[in-house]
């Protein structure tokens, strides 16, 4: 037996995931795009690959035809993370895996390095000469190390195995029929582990709400007096400086917690807190014993750190018979033992309730990414509700609060607090329905909240549940992120039902696909398609989409390409959109992008009055933009409502060719 590389024997699919960070496998199935849109798709006649390149990654498959009947074993070497897998027959549905290099993403090897690892080689696999075996083999591979993948076989002969691929050298983007989703590669739909997403993307009953029916407005009517609803805070006809309207938004508060607080990448020295919370730990230790002196062991030795001195990136300059993989363990002085030890496993504390939430503040922070939306003290909360709720069951006998779903501040420090509230409710037949309504609690003097609560109803603050949300996204030359959307806005359309929405896009010229055809095709009841000639330039293509619209009462969302949005998200846009008064600007994730005001909902008649996009000013360049346009909407005597947006992403993308004239 001997092992060999399956080398210059027919050809296998190349699909290739570019400008995608990570080093596991499973970082690149959760690649938007893969596997059904490749940045590349061709061939290779080696399972031996080297592209020398940084932050991808490759789906290698095809068909192997064994020369004879035998058992064969199948090892993998890689940097970084890999697997090989392969079929009990000829079918890809009948995928196993047979080997694989790590999957933390910290493990990686040399070049035809196969016993690194365990599961570097599988177990002996008996294998027919009449039947032909589905294969594939993912790599992911970060921006360090020498970047392979190399398959290798033991076979009890000789002969060489071989695989055969599909011509894709004629097919488009969108011509994805042919590709197979196999238990190795599938959709992003299906490959997220359980208990293994960030809080945030746990059910929340809030994400679904707007699937409940809503109760009659009109019972509504009449509940509260009426006040007029004019903030301290809006700058009707001041002139602002460049950029100056930053200074005049702030975020709202929410109940109960989303979890949008990104708690997976938070620190003890995080920027969420602005003291160090060990720093706030009473620092007198309660039944400490005194620590105990000991002399250190005879034994004991203190063993060098050889690891950092050889890393992988480092490796990869020197040839592999250079490698010094035994490094010698070195014996030097020896080091005392942590004295402290016993103490420090006995020694106990006293802490008070730190109340981190009641710390921040409703100021734009631009240097923490990480916080999230603000924390409503539940007191007040409930104070608020059962104060409303007594309002309407003086009303209407023989209701009851079933939850509440969402409750959303806005702090006027003068004047009060707007709150829109979210309740499920139960009517006497048992039938559960949804009550969303702003309302509006004035400022009194200082005394216990209970007593002193002046709830009413803010006259023209309301939200219209019905109104036309248009979606406006221009676009070049992105027609994976164009199929993308098209595929994202028919789920929507699926799951919502919702058909009081328009997709808008205006198109420079893309030559990577056609659009309007891709639109026609699409399932998307609604949507509106113009070409533009010359170079990408945002605003402009903004304000042609924006001049489609006939309806001044509907709602503008100026919305960007690379976003995964919620199925919520047409609701939240109407409920945080107010005429006359509010737009909504919502925060997108991966961090929090805590400076972009690109992403906007505003009614039509707002936007044609403070004077649409600035096309005069931003042609091809990017950046400030959306900030001019905050200005002129805070100008204008509007409000911006700003909170961070749950599962709303801006996905990951390379820039290259969206702005330069050489690519288009």
């Amino acid at each position: 037996m001997f092992v060999f590389c399956l080398q210059y024997m027919g050809q296998a699919n190349l699909h290739v995931f570019d400008e995608w960070c990570g080093s596991t496998t499973d970082s690149l199935r959760n690649n938007v795009h893969f596997p059904l849109h490749p940045h590349i798709r061709t061939t290779v006649k080696a399972l031996a690959v080297a592209p020398q390149q940084i932050n991808y990654g490759l789906r290698i498959f095809g068909y192997l035809h064994p020369p004879a009947d035998g058992e064969y074993v199948f090892a993998l070497s890689s940097h970084d993370n890999s697997e090989l897998w392969l079929s009990s027959d000829q079918s890809p549905l009948n995928l196993l895996l047979r080997a694989w290099v790590g999957k933390t993403g910290a493990e990686w090897t040399a070049p035809g390095e196969y016993d690194k690892f365990l599961h570097q080689t599988s177990t002996s696999i008996r294998l027919s000469n009449q039947t032909r075996y589905f294969f594939e083999v993912i790599l992911k591979q970060n921006n360090q190390g020498t970047d392979h993948v190399v398959v290798a076989v033991i076979v009890e002969s000789r002969h060489f195995l071989l695989f055969c691929s599909t011509d894709e050298s004629s097919l488009m983007i969108g011509d994805i029929a042919h590709i197979p989703q196999t238990a190795a590669s599938h959709e992003r739909n299906n490959v997220q582990k359980p208990n293994s997403a960030p809080d945030m993307q746990r059910e929340d009953p809030r994400d679904t709400f707007y699937q409940v029916p809503m109760i009659n407005s009109t019972l509504l009517s009449g509940l509260l007096p009426d006040c007029v609803y004019k903030p301290s805070y809006t700058i009707n006809g001041y002139k602002l400086e460049r950029y100056q309207g930053l200074d005049y938004v702030h975020l709202s508060y929410i109940y109960p917690n989303d979890h949008t607080r990104l708690t997976h990448l938070d620190t003890e020295t995080t920027c969420y807190y602005r003291i160090n919370p060990l720093e706030q730990v009473n620092s007198k230790k309660v039944n400490s014993k005194k620590t105990r002196e000991r002399k250190p062991p005879k034994t004991e030795v203190h063993i060098e750190d050889k690891v950092d001195a050889v890393e992988p990136s480092e490796l990869g300059d020197l040839s592999l018979d250079q490698w010094d993989w035994e490094e010698p363990i070195v014996q030097s002085m020896p080091v005392e033992a942590n004295s402290n030890e016993k103490t420090k496993w006995t020694q106990t504390f006293k802490i008070n309730n730190l109340g981190y939430q009641g710390q921040q503040s409703h100021a734009l922070n631009m240097k923490c990414r990480l916080t999230g939306n603000i924390q409503i003290q539940e007191a007040e909360v409930q104070a608020i509700v059962e104060a409303y709720m007594d309002k309407f069951n003086q009303t209407h006998r023989g209701w009851t609060l079933e939850r509440m779903v969402n409750v959303v501040m806005n702090v006027d420090v003068r004047n009060g607090k707007r709150y829109l509230l979210e309740l499920e409710v139960r009517e006497e037949s048992g039938v559960l329905l949804r009550l969303s309504q702003y309302i509006y609690a004035l400022k009194s003097t200082p005394s216990p909240p209970e007593k002193q609560l002046k709830l009413c109803n803010p006259v023209g603050f309301r939200w219209t549940p019905e109104a036309v949300v248009h979606f406006v996204i221009p676009v070049k030359n992105q027609a994976r992120w164009v199929h993308l959307l098209i595929r994202d806005v028919e789920n929507l359309v699926k799951d919502t039902g919702d058909l009081n929405f328009n997709l808008i896009l205006t198109d420079f010229k893309s030559t990577d696909m056609n659009i309007e055809e891709a639109l026609a095709k699409s399932k998307i009841p609604r949507y509106q398609y113009k070409k533009l000639n010359g170079n990408f330039e945002r605003s402009r293509g903004l304000q042609e989409g924006i001049n489609l619209i006939k309806d001044p009462h509907s709602i503008v969302f100026l919305f960007d390409l690379h976003i995964r949005f919620p199925s919520s998200i047409i609701d939240l846009i109407r409920k945080h959109c107010v005429e006359g008064y509010q737009t909504f600007a919502p925060s997108s994730c991966g961090l929090w992008e805590v400076q972009g005001f690109g992403l906007l909902g505003i009614y039509k008649s707002d936007l044609d009055r403070v004077g649409g996009m600035n096309t005069r000013e931003f042609k091809d360049r990017w950046g400030g933009e959306d900030w001019e346009l905050l200005d002129r909407i805070l100008e204008g005597g509007l409000e911006v409502e700003r909170f961070y947006m749950r599962n709303f992403y801006h996905h990951f993308h390379t820039k290259r060719g969206m702005w330069m004239s050489n690519h288009s």
